[in-house]
C-alpha cells in the first residue's frame, strides 16, 4: 500500500508543525528544565516506562485474546518516551596527495528496517538497554511515542517496531502508527464496529456475496524470544474476512467475485486508513 496519501491531519502536522497540540507556537518557548515535562529528559534514567512494560506483558498474558491487550499497548505508547536509534554515516573522506585518507566528515541519520513485505519501518526502543543490545553504536535520542510516529511518517515508513531484537518485539502497524502520530485512539480493524459497517454496505452491491464476517488474522500474533504466543504485535495481516459466495459457481468466477469486491473496498478510503492488510477466506 506504498504511495498512500496521508491524511490531511497528520499531512498538515508534518508540513507546519510550528506549535503544539493546543496550537501554542513553539518559537520563542524555553522547552528546559523541570517546567516542561512534555519536552525535557533531563532526569530519564533510560528505564522502560512501567505502564508500556506492564501492557506488553499482558500480551503474552491473553494469548488467546487479541484486541483488548493490542489496543492497551497502543494506549500505553500514547504517554511513553521512546528512544530513536541515531548512528553515524560517513559523509565524506578527505585524500592526501598519497592516496591515503587523512580525515572524515559523518553525518547522523536515522536508521529504519524494511519489513519482510517490503515496507519501510521505524525501529525504537523502550530503554537504551534494549537499544544498545540491537546496536552498541547507536545513539539514543529520546522522544515521546507521538513524535516518534510522526518521524517515521517523515521518513515513509508505514510500521514502527518496538525494541526490535528483544525478548518481545512489538509492530505497530500503519492505522495505528498514524493514530498515534495524531495522539488519537485507535482501534484494531477487526473490533471497528464502524469498519464492519463499512464492509457490510460494500457487500451489498456485490450479488455473488451471500455473507461475511470479520475477525483477527492470523499475523495479530507473534511469538517471544521464547515461542511464547502473544496477543498482538505481529507485522500483519492483522483482518481476516470470511466470505461466502454463491453455490455453483466457476473458479474464474470465484476469482472475479473477489477480486471485485477487494478492489470495492480499497476505493472507499476509510476502508483504506483504517486497515493495513487483509486476509481474504472463502467458506461454504
Amino acid at each position: 500500500m506504498t504511495g498512500r496519501q496521508l491524511p490531511a491531519h497528520i499531512a498538515a502536522a508534518l508540513a507546519g508543525n510550528t506549535a503544539d497540540s493546543a496550537g501554542r507556537p513553539w518559537a520563542g518557548r524555553d522547552l528546559s528544565g523541570p517546567d516542561n515535562p512534555l519536552h525535557s529528559f533531563d532526569d530519564d534514567d533510560g528505564a522502560a516506562n512501567p505502564q508500556l512494560i506492564a501492557a506488553l506483558a499482558g500480551l503474552l498474558a491473553a494469548a488467546d485474546e487479541p484486541g483488548a491487550p493490542e489496543k492497551a499497548v497502543l494506549t500505553a505508547l500514547k504517554a511513553a518516551r521512546v528512544f530513536i536509534p541515531i548512528v553515524a554515516q560517513v559523509a565524506r573522506a578527505a585524500e592526501t596527495h598519497a592516496g591515503l585518507t587523512a580525515d572524515k566528515e559523518a553525518d547522523m541519520a536515522l536508521v529504519t528496517l524494511t519489513a519482510p513485505d517490503g515496507r519501510k519501518a521505524l525501529p525504537v526502543f523502550s530503554s537504551t538497554q534494549a537499544l544498545e543490545r540491537w546496536h552498541p553504536d547507536a545513539r539514543p535520542v529520546a522522544a515521546y511515542a507521538a513524535r516518534a510516529a510522526l518521524a517515521a511518517v517523515a521518513e515513509d515508513a508505514e510500521l514502527m517496531v518496538l525494541d526490535p531484537g528483544a525478548d518481545l518485539t512489538f509492530v505497530v502497524r500503519r492505522p495505528a502508527l498514524w493514530a498515534l502520530a495524531q495522539q488519537v485512539d485507535w482501534t484494531p480493524s477487526y473490533e471497528d464496529r464502524a469498519l464492519a459497517s463499512l464492509v457490510e454496505v460494500a457487500a451489498r452491491g456485490e450479488e455473488r456475496i451471500l455473507s461475511l464476517a470479520l475477525r483477527p488474522a492470523a499475523g495479530v500474533r507473534t511469538r517471544s524470544a521464547d515461542g511464547s504466543i502473544a496477543s498482538g504485535g505481529g507485522p500483519g495481516p492483522e483482518l481476516r474476512m470470511d466470505l461466502q459466495l454463491q453455490g455453483g459457481l466457476s473458479p474464474e468466477e470465484v476469482r472475479d467475485a473477489v477480486s471485485s469486491f477487494r478492489t470495492r473496498l480499497l476505493a472507499i478510503p476509510e476502508f483504506v486508513e483504517r486497515v493495513d492488510s487483509l486476509d481474504i477466506k472463502l467458506t461454504r
